[in-house]
């Protein structure tokens, strides 16, 4: 709009409310247009967020495959059966945030939900657990945040497993950001029990709800005690075994010197 035209509307009939309507349909647009650009930045900043989280889940699961490869060079069996990991869903994170009254922003996610990397590691026998455990919070980058052990104090359902909240550092290309994730260490049982519950539980009204927990947690206790039974019998028949000698140990090396090392 020219400085003549501008003056033109000024001075003519109802000139001065197009003007204003004008103004303020800008200072609309302007505002729309801040937010967002406020809005992409927090998506942008919520993706980078989740790489760090991956990344950090991926420092764990290669400290794990290392302790792995380690097990099956020096001993005669691996106390580690499987490990998977997974990303909290967004939608989790925003309920679990709102169930505490926090908005949905980078700051509380890092500080207030401690589960957004998970990582689950199953193992054959309750000492396996320990060992793991042990293992990876000797390593010096490794912090330990908080320990709940549900092993030795079940859940009052029967839910057995050991979880820890560790941090560990990512390095990313211009800086390190200490990063938490949990990880939960328990039997094939233990994980047998939680995944057949969860299915049975899962978003469902229950009838005779009161039934049916006494029933899963009798059933927990049954697989706790099979659990506390194999482990016994193992360190039995590891007992009753000659104890190898040192030409034996070094037998049992060179024969796994073929052994392809992933």
């Amino acid at each position: 709009m020219t400085e003549n035209s501008f003056e033109n509307m000024m001075h003519s009939s109802g000139g001065a409310e197009r003007i204003g309507n004008m103004l303020m349909s800008s200072g609309a647009v302007n505002m729309v247009m801040n937010q967002a650009k406020r809005m992409m930045w927090s998506v942008v900043e919520y993706k980078d967020l989740q790489m760090v989280y991956t990344c950090a889940i991926k420092e764990i699961e290669t400290k794990l495959d290392i302790l792995s490869t380690e097990f099956n060079l020096k001993h005669k069996r691996n106390p580690i059966s499987s490990v998977t990991s997974r990303l909290k869903r967004t939608e989790s994170i925003a309920e679990k945030l709102s169930r505490n009254g926090l908005a949905f922003t980078i700051e509380n996610i890092e500080k207030n939900v401690r589960d957004v990397a998970g990582i689950r590691v199953i193992c054959s026998y309750i000492d396996d657990i320990y060992a793991i455990a042990d293992a990876l919070l000797k390593q010096d980058d490794v912090k330990l945040i908080e320990c709940k052990d549900y092993i030795s104090s079940p859940k009052p359902n029967g839910y057995r497993s050991l979880h820890l909240i560790i941090s560990v550092p990512v390095y990313l290309a211009d800086s390190k950001k200490e990063v938490m994730v949990e990880v939960q260490i328990r039997t094939i049982a233990m994980d047998f029990w939680a995944s057949l519950e969860h299915q049975i539980r899962y978003k469902r009204e229950i009838p005779d709800q009161e039934s049916v927990c006494n029933e899963l947690r009798a059933c927990a206790d049954v697989i706790a005690a099979t659990d506390e039974h194999m482990l016994k019998l193992r360190k039995k028949i590891e007992s009753a075994e000659d104890a190898p000698t040192e030409d034996d140990m070094l037998l049992e090396r060179l024969r796994k010197l073929d052994m392809p090392i992933m």
